[in-house]
């Protein structure tokens, strides 16, 4: 089984990832992203919106287990992250890893 928070860091470093909940709900509406990841705690409001736009696009939403002020260190940020779109995995195989983890 693929760690899911070492295939995030990899997507992060070698590939392509927006991060912020105003910016991941943009890339759901354009339907430009692969996967978009929620913290557990999302606020319910934000996670609606990019279910909604998520689904319109295609886009598969995977909640991550952590809380947003977790996840941000987990991407080597020093503050929280609510959400975060994959535009482009790099080397990393997070799509997979999230496909076996749901």
């Amino acid at each position: 089984m693929v760690d899911i928070n070492k295939a995030l860091r990899v997507a992060i470093e070698t590939g392509e990832v927006v991060i912020g909940s105003e910016k991941t709900i943009d890339m759901a509406k354009l339907g430009k992203a692969k996967l978009i990841i929620v913290a557990a705690n999302c606020p319910s409001n934000v996670r609606e919106d990019i279910i909604y736009y998520a689904a319109l696009s295609g886009i598969p939403v995977y909640t991550h287990h952590a809380a947003n002020v977790e996840l941000g260190p987990i991407c080597g940020k020093p503050f929280g992250i609510s959400a975060l779109a994959v535009k482009d995995p790099g080397n990393s195989d997070i799509l997979h890893a999230v496909e076996g983890a749901q």
